[in-house]
């Protein structure tokens, strides 16, 4: 019997693709094997030492402490691609929102208008003027980050009417192949700036991307550039923002993450992390997260990990057999150390495989036969071994 602990309210539609012969689920719940999460922060959390994974139901991670779970062998996964769909729809929107001041005027009809009676008609009319923005039709959007969510920005963007320019400089041949061919990918950041008339911003928060959107990059921007900032509150300086909207380079900005100065500011609409509040976002990033935790689980498979690496094993775990699940450090002669063993206890290996992530690798390693006591603990012993879990057939 898993057991598996819930920090957040987590779909019900995702935690039903749990068996309940087999798995037991709940918000408080002693020694789980696995976690799932959405925002609740793990940082401070004493994790118990038979918590093998944790997943995120959503893409962002900065609430797990990844690498040093990664450390204790505890697998983090997240659902890229589950929410992007909500998220791209809200890019749009934001987009409109930042070149028609929708917002300002509403408030400005519900303030000033309020109580006016027979006089509202003649009234809004008359005030309209001060609410024009511009047409996004023909005007250069630039997007920074085409993964999941970038790329379907990029596209229905297109579909707008919109100049795109992206840039991406670890972009994979899968988001490649989704672009639309009109999309322009730019060679640099700075170019990308120099072109564009709306922004916004696709990547994760890292010691590299933290205040990336600062006074030196909206000085190579256009007058009067729009932002858009949807992905994380780090990503852009907002002091530096602060002074760019108030002399005019920047014409609006639409942030997802709210901030005490921020909201002081007419020309920002801040958001309080609307990005993924749908249902069917949060169902999609709950079955997946479910799905993850349950391959992992059951069959030792590391499928949307942030702190692992990717490995499977297609074929099942042999009949009566066993397979092995080993993280340890990425150093030589791991595996020779393991075939020794396993060999030494006269187990004969159907099946295996390596892979590795920076500092940290994982073997998945088929038996013929149960592997016992005696010969784990000589696994678990052997030095650079961080965590060692059969899975019996």
């Amino acid at each position: 019997m898993f057991k598996i602990q819930t920090l957040n309210k987590i779909s019900s539609v995702g935690l039903n693709d749990f068996p309940r012969d087999s798995y037991e689920v709940a918000t408080e719940i002693n020694n789980p094997d696995a976690i799932l999460v959405r925002s609740a922060d793990m940082h401070e959390m004493s994790l118990s030492a038979n918590t093998k994974a944790v997943s995120r139901a959503g893409a962002g991670t900065n609430n797990i402490p990844c690498q040093e779970l990664a450390e204790k062998g505890v697998v983090v996964f997240n659902t890229p691609g589950a929410n992007s769909n909500a998220v791209k729809e809200l890019v749009i929107l934001s987009i409109l929102l930042s070149s028609r001041p929708v917002v300002q005027a509403n408030r400005w009809v519900n303030t000033e208008l309020k109580g006016k009676g027979d006089e509202i008609a003649a009234l809004a009319e008359k005030g309209k003027s001060n609410f024009v923005g511009p047409e996004v039709k023909g005007k250069t959007l630039g997007v920074i980050g085409l993964g999941a969510i970038g790329a379907q920005v990029a596209n229905i963007a297109i579909a707008l009417g919109m100049n795109v320019v992206g840039y991406d400089p670890f972009l994979s041949v899968k988001a490649a192949l989704s672009l639309d061919h009109n999309v322009k990918i730019s060679e640099t950041l700075d170019s990308l700036y120099k072109k564009a008339d709306y922004i916004t911003v696709h990547v994760p928060q890292t010691d590299e991307t933290k205040g990336m959107i600062n006074s030196s990059s909206i000085k190579l921007m256009k007058n009067g550039v729009r932002i858009i900032n949807l992905a994380r509150g780090g990503l852009v300086n907002n002091a530096d923002m602060l002074k760019a909207l108030e002399s005019g380079k920047v014409a609006s900005h639409v942030t997802d993450f709210a901030d005490e100065e921020l909201i002081k500011c007419d020309k920002v609409i801040c958001m309080p992390h609307l990005g993924a509040s749908t249902p069917e976002a949060e169902d999609n990033c709950a079955i997946m997260a479910v799905k993850e935790l349950r391959a992992f689980l059951e069959t030792g498979a590391i499928v949307n990990s942030v702190n692992f690496p990717r490995a499977t094993i297609e074929t099942p775990i042999p009949e009566k057999g066993t397979r092995l699940c080993i993280a340890h450090k990425n150093v030589p002669g791991m595996i020779a150390k393991f075939t020794t063993i396993l060999g030494d206890a006269k187990l004969n290996i159907a099946g295996i495989v390596d892979q590795s992530r920076g500092d940290i690798a994982y073997a998945l390693i088929d038996v013929d036969g149960k592997v016992e006591d005696e010969t784990l603990t000589a696994l678990e012993n052997c030095q650079a071994v961080i965590k060692v879990r059969p899975i019996f057939a």
